[in-house]
C-alpha cells in the first residue's frame, strides 16, 4: 500500500487492485467518483517516473478523483479484457465504464489536463448561490409541475446563463411538457462550454428514449414473438423501447442485459448502447441505473 500524507487515509485515494477486488475498487467505486486505473509493472521503467506523478495529481485533486494501481503481471484477464497492450497505461473508469485514458508516461502537465477533464466530466463544483433553485425546480419537475419547472429553469438562467443544471433542466422539463422539438431545440442552442456537462447528456438521453418512445410497438405483440423465439434479437430489443415507454425501466433494462448476454455485438453492440442512454437518463442514485451498470460490468468483466 501506498503512503500519502494529509489526514485522509491512503486506501481512499491510491489502492493497490488484483482481479479479485477490481470490480468492487473502480468498476463500482467509479459510481461515486472517478478512478484511474495505472496499469504497470515491476520491470516497466517508465512505470516509475508516471506512477508516483500520477499519484501526486490524485493528492492534489482533493478526493475529486482516486486511484488504482494494478500488476499486469499479476492481472492477465484484466488487462487483456481491457485489450492493454504496452504499459503503462491510463484508463479512467466511471460510473462503471472507461471514460478516458492515455499510455506512455506524459509530462506532469498532461496529467493534471487528464484529471481535470475527470472532474468537469463527473460533475465538478456545484453553483452554491442557485442550489436551493434548481432544487426547487427539479422538485417541481419530480411533482409533474413541468411547466411551473420550466419557468424556474429559464429564470436561473437568465442569471447564470452556462448553469449546465438548470439548462438540462429546461430541456428535461420541455420533454415532461411531450415538447420534443423545443427541447430538442434548447439542447442544441447550449453554449459549447457546457455542451458536453454531465446534466446535458441525461438530457439528451431522456430526449433519445422520448423519441424512441413516439414510435414504440405494442409490448403484447412483441413479447410473443420474444417467447416464440427468444433469439429474435430485433424483437426483444424493440420490446425493450416499448416497455421504457410505458414507464417500466426495469423490465427494459432486464430484457437489454439479456440481448447484451445472448450476442453483445448484435446490431454494432446496439444492446449495450441502449442500456447506456437509459442508464444516462436516470439519476445517478436509481435503483435501476445502479443495479443495470453493475449487471452489465459483471457481464463485461466476467
Amino acid at each position: 500500500m501506498i503512503e500519502l500524507g494529509g489526514a485522509q487515509p491512503a486506501q481512499d485515494l491510491v489502492k493497490d487492485v488484483t482481479e479479485a477486488d477490481f470490480m468492487a475498487e473502480v468498476v463500482e467505486a467509479s459510481q461515486e467518483v472517478p478512478v484511474i486505473v495505472d496499469f504497470w509493472a515491476p520491470w516497466c521503467g517508465p512505470c516509475k517516473t508516471l506512477g508516483p506523478m500520477l499519484e501526486d495529481a490524485v493528492k492534489a485533486a482533493k478526493g475529486a478523483v482516486r486511484m488504482a494501481k494494478v500488476n499486469v503481471d499479476q492481472a492477465q484477464n484484466i488487462a487483456g479484457q481491457l485489450r492493454i497492450q504496452s504499459i503503462p497505461t491510463v484508463y479512467a473508469f466511471y460510473k462503471g465504464q472507461p471514460v478516458d485514458g492515455f499510455q506512455g508516461a506524459v509530462p506532469q502537465s498532461e496529467i493534471k489536463a487528464f484529471i481535470d477533464r475527470l472532474v468537469q466530466q463527473s460533475g465538478g463544483d456545484a453553483s452554491g448561490g442557485l442550489d436551493e433553485a434548481i432544487a426547487a425546480a427539479e422538485e417541481m419537475l419530480e411533482q409533474g409541475a413541468a411547466v411551473d419547472a420550466a419557468q424556474t429553469f429559464a429564470a436561473i438562467l437568465e442569471e447564470e446563463p452556462e448553469n449546465a443544471a438548470a439548462y438540462g433542466g429546461l430541456v428535461r422539463a420541455h420533454v415532461a411538457m411531450d415538447d420534443l422539438d423545443q427541447a430538442e431545440a434548447i439542447l442544441n442552442g447550449a453554449p459549447a462550454a457546457i455542451s458536453t456537462a454531465p446534466e446535458l447528456e441525461a438530457a439528451h438521453a431522456q430526449l433519445e428514449l422520448a423519441k424512441q418512445g413516439a414510435n414504440a410497438g405494442p409490448i403484447a405483440e412483441l413479447q410473443a414473438q420474444v417467447d416464440a423465439n427468444p433469439d429474435d434479437h430485433q424483437a426483444r430489443y424493440d420490446l425493450a423501447q416499448a416497455l421504457y415507454a410505458k414507464g417500466d425501466g426495469q423490465a427494459a433494462v432486464d430484457h437489454l442485459l439479456e440481448l447484451f448476454r445472448r450476442d453483445r455485438e448484435w446490431n454494432d453492440g446496439a444492446a449495450r448502447a441502449q442500456l447506456m442512454t437509459i442508464f444516462e437518463a436516470l439519476k445517478p442514485n436509481d435503483p435501476v441505473a445502479l443495479s443495470g451498470r453493475r449487471r452489465l460490468s459483471s457481464m463485461i468483466f466476467a
